[in-house]
């Protein structure tokens, strides 16, 4: 059986580091795949994090919109860093609200015996909507060609 991939980590090897002032030390940050760097890249983390919610669709939408508003400021202040953490929070709304939407609780192993995977289709019906919602918006940000070129640098 696969085990989750955190039981495995090594902190040292993380390419982003929580002492770090990614604002004044762009050049230290990396893209890296999906949300890596999410939950430590300060001051992006404080910034964003506090809005970053998807308990209900009604939520999840105020949420979403609001995150992306900071996607746009960020890109307008040419500020990369800010707007590929923005990216990365619309898109950990989508696949929390969807881990949410498979399984009961969001837990998708059962460390009390031996981190075997748990049954899919026990979760929450509204998350799959809240899922959807941040779904959208991640896929806009993505989409956007400033975003993209930005990226590429």
């Amino acid at each position: 059986m696969d085990k989750p991939s955190y039981l495995n980590f090594d902190i040292a090897k993380y390419a982003w580091k929580p002492d770090i002032d990614y604002s004044k030390h762009p050049e230290m940050y990396r893209v890296g795949k999906g949300e890596q760097g999410v939950l430590i890249c300060e001051p992006y983390k404080s910034e964003i994090g506090q809005f970053w919610r998807f308990k209900t669709p009604e939520i999840a939408l105020k949420s979403s919109e609001k995150i992306y508003a900071l996607f746009i400021k960020y890109l307008k202040a040419n500020d990369f860093v800010g707007a590929d953490m923005a990216r990365k929070y619309l898109q950990m709304g989508y696949t929390r609200a969807r881990r949410y939407a498979n399984y009961k609780g969001g837990k998708k192993y059962d460390k009390d015996n031996g981190y075997i995977a748990l049954d899919r289709g026990t979760g929450d019906e509204n998350k799959a909507i809240s899922a959807s919602i941040f779904w959208e918006k991640w896929k806009q940000a993505e989409a956007n060609e400033k975003y993209a070129s930005q990226k590429k640098q």
